[in-house]
């Protein structure tokens, strides 16, 4: 699958304040934390604009120390923040992340109920972000936020296919958000299936494709009209199947010791979609997919790992 060789890159969700554990234990026992941003749309969009892509990030903060936070690292990674709105009666998100040396997956705990973010609506989306020439990523947790986010991220998917934009969509399942696994389930493939591009975790397709099984999974999607599925499989690597016939398994790449596995998902779509926005081939996406995984699991934090274009030129031209 090949799309527009230099499309402009659109994401939305909510961006977060990150306070990580400086030294391992109990979240209630820390007593000194790094701060960082945090959100798995953000994440992507820095990934991209690291490569060289035009980014731009809708979302909303409050007015508050976090916000004016939040606007500043995201404009210092060179994303557009043109559509960050404020709300003058919502305070922004933040979350606390522990710190674990072995390789499990840390404890996270959010402060996001009634966020600024969680007002976003379909008149802070600017129609006149969508063109031809632009791709937009979406994801389950913006749709999961807020019924007035859903509807946001809804309108945006609209718009981009009305402009004849290319979407991907990762799943990313978020059970605490949702009222209950049907209501869930149901809201994430339709918008699955109104994407080209679908990216869920092996263990994600289990509960919306009723599969393990990377194929059964891929299928579920492309008979719903998807174009191309890309099935994480963590250590493994990832499966993919497109409407053409075109299928195989990329091998991961192997890390030594594994830091923190938080955001790994993320890069794994910058390296997918960065690649088939350059016209790559589909083995190939993949493999970048994988590269940027196993580099975000070996460093602290969401998107410390996301390489520059230089960098990642150095380590596919190593690898």
């Amino acid at each position: 699958m090949q799309l527009n060789q230099t499309p402009s890159f659109v994401t939305l969700g909510e961006a977060m304040a990150m306070f990580v554990a400086k030294t391992p234990g109990q979240l209630a026992d820390i007593e000194e934390f790094h701060r960082s941003l945090a959100g798995a749309e953000v994440n992507v969009a820095i990934g991209m604009a690291r490569l060289g892509f035009e980014a731009s990030y809708i979302s909303k903060v409050g007015k508050d120390s976090f916000g004016q936070f939040i606007r500043q690292a995201i404009s210092k990674e060179n994303i557009r923040t043109d559509w960050i709105s404020e709300s003058t009666s919502h305070p922004t998100g933040f979350m606390l992340k522990s710190n674990v040396t072995d390789g499990s997956d840390p404890k996270v705990e959010y402060f996001r109920k009634n966020s600024a973010a969680s007002t976003l609506s379909t008149t802070d989306i600017d129609e006149n972000l969508f063109k031809t020439d632009t791709h937009l990523h979406l994801t389950g947790i913006s749709i999961a936020v807020s019924s007035t986010m859903r509807e946001a991220t809804k309108h945006a998917l609209n718009l981009a296919k009305e402009q004849g934009c290319s979407v991907s969509f990762d799943t990313n399942l978020r059970p605490t958000l949702w009222p209950d696994q049907a209501t869930m389930v149901a809201t994430i493939n339709e918008f699955a299936f109104a994407s080209d591009i679908v990216l869920p975790g092996i263990e994600e397709g289990k509960i919306l494709a009723g599969s393990d099984q990377p194929e059964v999974i891929a299928d579920f999607y492309l008979q719903h009209g998807v174009k191309t599925v890309i099935v994480k499989l963590g250590s493994k690597g990832a499966y993919f199947k497109t409407s053409k016939g075109e299928s195989g398994t990329v091998a991961g790449f192997p890390v030594t010791k594994v830091v923190d596995t938080v955001g790994a998902g993320d890069s794994f779509a910058v390296g997918v979609i960065s690649a088939l926005l350059e016209g790559k081939t589909m083995e190939q996406s993949a493999r970048r997919g994988n590269l940027l995984g196993s580099l975000t699991v070996q460093v602290r934090g969401d998107s410390e790992g996301l390489p520059t274009r230089a960098i990642l030129n150095q380590l596919e031209k190593e690898s």
